[in-house]
């Protein structure tokens, strides 16, 4: 196997290494590709310090032809490697969030599909049985009652900048860093924190909604559903002019200052046609019945509501569980596991390689949580209510708002030309 983006002393948001280390457990390393040199050889020590080396993945998919690949790249480079890994014949585990738009979301599961390729996205909430899957299992299987709605707390992003520009280090490839974004100075806040730069993310729309949404619309929604209509408030930093042309900046006629600019503060309402609603914000609070959280999820239902994140699932209907209740909601979280057993999310993968099956994150559910990411983003950028067709993957005559569902890539740098070269 090979690891793509795997992090170092010099990264910050990713989580490269981790899951390349996670995944030799499992297989054996024998490459490594990361655009700083310092990073491949830092990873290289940590197995063995006979790894060969590549800055180019393209290169690298060409002369080792590995059967299992790992991404940890940043975000922006997720889809036109994971295209050019799954083309080649490997099995892919690409950290999350797997897109920067909705179009790559239908790009990459063609891909998969064409392909038959075992793909599994790092969202490994999916994979935490006692808390997430349990919740899930609960909600589906009627303990919080009917008319269900997920209020969702997820976090701001900072709003600094303008930063100053800087040479990169002489061991960096800056520009295959950039790739497909448009061309930027170098400066070490877009290397480390590049979640705050919508050229390379989502803000935290992206980065915990692919989480918390995800696990919110699998219990609401399972299946193709998505939401139907869209709408909230938000700000952004000081560096976005109010009256910023979002459609130039997608196609790349329009530049922001060099500062972080993806939303501080938000509060997002997402309906489907079931009448249930995601309220997504980065801070949730019910003064007057004593709610209060950052980050988690809360299920309410008309027989009571539950709340989980990382750390607990809590509620009266947890409280009440009966012994014959719990074997119920284990059964339903064996249907929910495809039929796997409880293990973790880096070992489902591999289950799914040595089987056949499909992984617990696999890409139809994560390109529909990504859309309702994007979704809540596109409607920050316009500052008004969507109308989404879930079905046609449109917006409903919104002309705008579809403009913003792609966007253009840097020259030589599209999915499809660095997948094919």
């Amino acid at each position: 196997m090979a690891a793509i983006g795997v992090g170092g002393s010099r990264g910050r948001y990713n989580r490269g290494g981790s899951i390349a280390n996670d995944a030799a457990k499992y297989a054996t390393m024998v490459a490594v590709c990361d655009v700083d040199d310092l990073h491949t050889e830092e990873f290289s020590q940590k197995h063995g310090g006979n790894l060969n080396k590549y800055r180019d993945y393209r290169e690298m998919l060409e002369k080792e032809k590995p059967d299992v690949v790992t991404i940890g790249t940043p975000d922006h480079w997720h889809v036109p490697i994971a295209i050019a890994c799954l083309q080649s014949g490997a099995d892919v585990y690409c950290e999350k969030p797997l897109t920067l738009t909705i179009d790559e979301g239908k790009q990459i599961r063609k891909v998969v599909e064409e392909t038959g390729r075992v793909f599994q996205v790092g969202t490994q909430q999916r994979s935490s049985g006692d808390l997430f899957q349990k919740a899930i299992a609960m909600v589906q299987s009627g303990y919080v009652g009917d008319n269900v709605n997920a209020y969702i707390a997820i976090g701001g992003a900072p709003g600094d900048g303008p930063f100053e520009t800087t040479e990169a280090p002489d061991d960096l490839d800056w520009n295959l860093w950039v790739g497909p974004a448009a061309k930027a100075d170098y400066c070490e806040e877009r290397r480390k924190y590049f979640r705050w730069f919508f050229e390379y993310s989502g803000g935290k729309m992206t980065d915990w909604g692919a989480h918390h949404i995800d696990i919110a619309q699998w219990a609401l929604a399972p299946g193709e559903n998505g939401p139907t209509t869209i709408k909230g408030t938000g700000e952004f930093p000081k560096t976005v002019p109010a009256d910023f042309n979002w459609n130039s900046f997608f196609n790349g006629e329009a530049s922001l200052p060099n500062g972080y600019n993806t939303a501080t503060s938000f509060n997002i309402e997402l309906t489907f046609d079931s009448g249930s609603k995601m309220v997504v914000t980065n801070h949730y609070k019910r003064e007057a019945e004593n709610i209060d959280f950052p980050n988690g999820i809360l299920f309410e239902g008309d027989k009571g509501r539950i709340f989980v994140n990382r750390g607990k699932l809590t509620g009266a209907p947890v409280d009440n569980l009966t012994e014959e209740d719990n074997a119920k909601l284990d059964a339903k979280i064996a249907e929910l596991r495809k039929g796997k057993a409880a293990m973790s999310h880096m070992a489902n993968f591999f289950a799914c390689i040595e089987d056949g099956g499909q992984p617990i994150s696999d890409v139809w559910s994560h390109h529909r949580t990504m859309t309702s990411c994007h979704l809540c983003n596109i409607a920050l950028m316009l500052g008004r209510e969507l109308k989404w067709d879930p079905k046609a993957e449109r917006f409903v005559d919104d002309e705008q708002a579809n403009g913003l569902m792609s966007r253009k890539s840097r020259e030589g740098f599209s999915a499809e030309t660095h997948a094919a070269s």
